[in-house]
């Protein structure tokens, strides 16, 4: 199974690279991502994210590259404002970790929503480029 693998390379990686060592490639890929998704360029996103990415929504949605992008190709989806905060990038030689909480909203399927949600983001180096593999969120609930 190739996730065990990837997580006991993770473990046995040891901690992450100091923050001034940081690939500044990959900070600006990151923030890409959304820029990209507001733009909804195709054909950028085509690049910046791996053959076999995976989308994790809040809701439990579960997409792949090939349908997220003809999500936005087609307009069932048009993202507005997306604004990160409080993003933290830890490094493990060729894997990358992008965490923080997002801002956002959008339209979906004719429907805006919005919302503030925490973000997971894994990126692996591959060719001297990084490329995303995954991402994850999990809304964050109002106060009570």
């Amino acid at each position: 199974m190739k996730t065990v693998p990837f997580f006991l390379a993770l473990a046995l990686a040891g901690a992450p690279m100091a923050a001034q060592a940081l690939d500044a490639a990959l900070a600006a890929r990151d923030a890409s991502w959304n820029t990209l998704r507001q733009q909804a360029d195709v054909d950028a996103l085509e690049r910046l994210i791996a053959p076999d990415f995976v989308l994790v929504h809040s809701d439990g949605r579960v997409q792949r590259k090939a349908d997220y992008l003809a999500e936005l190709r087609s307009r069932q989806r048009v993202n507005g404002p997306i604004v990160n905060q409080d993003v933290t990038i830890r490094e493990y030689g060729a894997v990358a970790v992008v965490n923080g909480v997002s801002v956002q909203s959008a339209v979906s399927n004719g429907k805006p929503w919005s919302g503030r949600f925490r973000f997971t983001r894994v990126w692996l180096k591959q060719g001297g480029d990084w490329v995303l593999v995954s991402s994850h969120s999990s809304r964050i609930a109002d106060a009570p």
